[in-house]
């Protein structure tokens, strides 16, 4: 379980693409501080399971690999990362840790689509739009991850003739 509260920018140093698979490796430093062969991190919200990882004693920062499989790159937007792209990192919440966000779960369900970013003077509203069929899923005021970033729905809209399923979020600074 995660909170949505990320910890981290990382990048991404190397993609070892497979036919059903990939091998994601990605640069970080603070969420190596207790990081474990089999541990769990949220990668742009997806939580993935280390299966090695480099920490340099005196080096500014290290990496970690990670395998997604075929149903993971399809639903999530790690299909779609490259080289050098940044990515949301989070270690998973402790029991004993106070919840800054949301509880996460780090299944992701789809990948959505901006539609528009309206500015205001202290926020940005966001509108997302929605794969098919998951617009059952959310509630206004309810939560939804984007990224890893956990968000409060400040509505959701169904789809009509030309327009898919959206959200919206409040963005602040």
């Amino acid at each position: 379980m995660f909170t949505g509260i990320v910890e981290e920018l990382g990048v991404v140093t190397a993609i070892d693409s497979r036919q059903d698979a990939a091998s994601l490796t990605v640069g970080c430093r603070d969420v190596l501080d207790d990081v474990a062969h089999g541990a769990s991190v949220a990668v742009n919200g997806v939580c993935l399971t280390v299966t090695s990882y480099a920490r340099p004693p005196d080096g500014p920062a290290g990496a970690f690999t990670a395998d997604v499989m075929l149903e993971t790159l399809n639903r999530s937007s790690l299909g779609e990362l490259s080289v050098g792209d940044r990515v949301n990192l989070e270690r998973p919440v402790r029991l004993s840790d106070r919840l800054g966000g949301h509880l996460v779960q780090g299944h992701v369900d789809g990948v959505g689509v901006v539609l528009e970013r309206t500015p205001a003077e202290h926020w940005e509203i966001v509108r997302i739009a929605l794969p098919p069929r998951l617009d059952r899923y959310l509630v206004e005021k309810g939560s939804v991850t984007v990224d890893g970033v956990s968000l409060t729905v400040v509505d959701v809209r169904p789809a009509t003739d030309g327009e898919p399923a959206s959200f919206t979020v409040s963005l602040i600074p």
